[in-house]
């Protein structure tokens, strides 16, 4: 016999589609930058692609206008390819 439960339904926060908008992950406390492109965001995390085959740490820094000192800390929750699930860290 087959027991059939309802799916839970996660509530996830809105997300705004950015359509690859330019972003630059940062590691050593900024002295490593590397382009990639953000493809939504929410107020907890993001989805991000880098165009090219890289090594992605599991803790960085984003920033959405490089020339502008405030940068988001970030983890990675999810990595598909070259598409990197991303929470903002506190």
């Amino acid at each position: 016999m087959a027991v059939v439960e309802s799916r839970t339904k996660v509530q996830r926060e809105p997300r705004r589609l950015l359509r690859k908008r330019p972003a630059w992950m940062t590691v050593d406390d900024g002295l490593t930058k590397r382009e990639c492109f953000v493809l939504d965001v929410s107020p907890g995390g993001a989805r991000i692609v880098a165009d090219d085959a890289m090594d992605v740490r599991d803790n960085f820094e984003l920033a959405l206008v490089p020339t502008h000192p405030k940068r988001e800390r970030c983890e990675v929750v999810w990595r598909r390819g070259k598409t990197y699930g991303i929470k903002f860290l506190p």
